[in-house]
């Protein structure tokens, strides 16, 4: 057997699908396109726990669904959903119409979370290289976040030329056509076990795939992981796109381009510190596996990751808070690297623990607790940011998660 897996058509397949698929060029600029429209805090709070108890809702079927009926269809099923939101986006400016577009892109995101992780972990094993799974993982991911540091320099452009953030939402299909036909590409049996397309088939692939992730989340182990690994996911999920309204407080105090206009400025800025946040995310991927071999139990870096990044927390709401942007910044660096540092370590605990005839389904379950977490955090930042100020909000979450602490650090003598 080789040392190492070999970086394939298939490999290289895998990557471009990540990367296209974060080219979601309204990331670095969603809180502001929100502001802009006139909606509070709290109300976008509730556009984002909207959006992740949707995902909850459908994620246990749109797993099954992929499991009984194939991988490929799921995620092209979910791509054009995704497209589907995104025009819904450009085209809206009533909060209600917002609802529905976040509401089309849970569902899209539902039914894609876990599809490609179980094709990976399926071709890897098919190849023989599961013991590389964290290294091979964290390369596709890396991908991935070089998408999302195109996505940034790419979506300043469009906002800079046009002085509209709409228009990223437009943009953000092109890449999304790209992925799904890279999706068709994919070898057929990566779709796992196919049923027969028919009621009694379906049923019974339903019922011996919900009885395989019954017995898995059985494990307390699998049950600590789980929160382990989706409760920071959540609170990354709710607390990163608050660096946008900070960068834009930030930019008046800056002397530079003062011929240009605040927004044209926060522009530039924002897709600079996203581009350079982005890289640095993707160095942190690439590199988890050499980060996991550090230690000599998984446990300890997902213990450790989960206890810096809330630390990180309280100093971005304390710098915040005290008018000291920079630091604050830096703060949200470490949080999104933590979270690509930890995420693959997370992922190949939870695949080391699941069932092999429910892959896609137990790796959706984790997504859906993420949803939980993220749905709950979302809106209490919002609300505290209105009443006091953002950096109060992230501030008073990071404590609290810290004072939960013995609830879900990991052990490893638990069976």
């Amino acid at each position: 057997m080789n040392n190492s897996f070999r970086k394939d058509l298939q490999y290289f397949k895998f990557c471009l699908y990540g990367f296209f698929k974060n080219l979601r060029l309204f990331d670095a600029f969603i809180m502001l396109f929100f502001l802009e429209k006139g909606i509070s805090f709290l109300e976008i709070g509730i556009l984002y726990s909207t959006k992740e108890i949707v995902i909850m809702i459908m994620e246990i079927p749109s797993g099954l669904i992929s499991d009984a009926l194939g991988r490929r269809k799921t995620l092209l099923i979910s791509f054009f959903i995704y497209i589907l939101s995104f025009l819904v986006f450009y085209f809206s400016d009533i909060y209600v119409f917002f609802l529905a577009a976040m509401v089309l892109y849970a569902i899209a995101d539902a039914a894609r979370t876990g599809v490609h992780k179980a094709m990976i972990f399926h071709y890897l094993k098919v190849n023989n290289w599961g013991k590389h799974k964290i290294d091979y993982y964290g390369h596709t991911r890396s991908w991935s976040q070089s998408g999302s540091a195109v996505s940034a320099l790419i979506a300043s452009i469009f906002v800079f030329y046009s002085g509209s953030y709409k228009i990223i939402f437009l943009i953000s299909i092109i890449p999304y056509l790209a992925d799904m036909l890279l999706i068709y590409s994919y070898p057929r049996y990566l779709d796992g076990e196919v049923s027969v397309i028919s009621i009694s088939a379906i049923k019974l692939r339903f019922t011996s795939v919900f009885k395989a992730i019954v017995q898995t989340v059985r494990s307390i182990k699998y049950i600590r992981v789980l929160s382990n690994l989706s409760l920071y996911t959540g609170y990354y999920k709710a607390v990163r796109d608050y660096i946008q309204p900070l960068i834009k407080t930030m930019v008046i105090g800056i002397p530079v381009f003062m011929y240009l206009s605040d927004q044209k400025k926060t522009t530039i800025i924002v897709g600079f510190v996203y581009t350079i946040m982005y890289i640095l995310t993707a160095i942190a991927s690439k590199f988890s596996g050499k980060f996991t071999s550090l230690f000599r139990h998984l446990q300890k870096p997902m213990n450790y990751t989960i206890l810096t990044g809330f630390i990180f927390g309280i100093t971005i709401g304390l710098c915040y808070i005290l008018d000291n942007y920079y630091l604050s910044v830096i703060g949200f660096f470490a949080i999104m690297i933590i979270e690509n540092l930890r995420k693959p370590v997370g992922i190949s605990l939870i695949a080391d623990l699941s069932n092999n005839k429910s892959m896609a389904t137990s790796l959706s379950v984790t997504s859906q607790a993420k949803s939980i977490f993220a749905a709950i955090i979302a809106p209490v930042i919002g609300w505290i940011a209105d009443i006091y100020s953002p950096g109060t909000g992230v501030l008073f979450i990071s404590i609290l998660l810290i004072i939960m602490l013995p609830l879900y650090w990991l052990k490893n003598d638990q069976n």
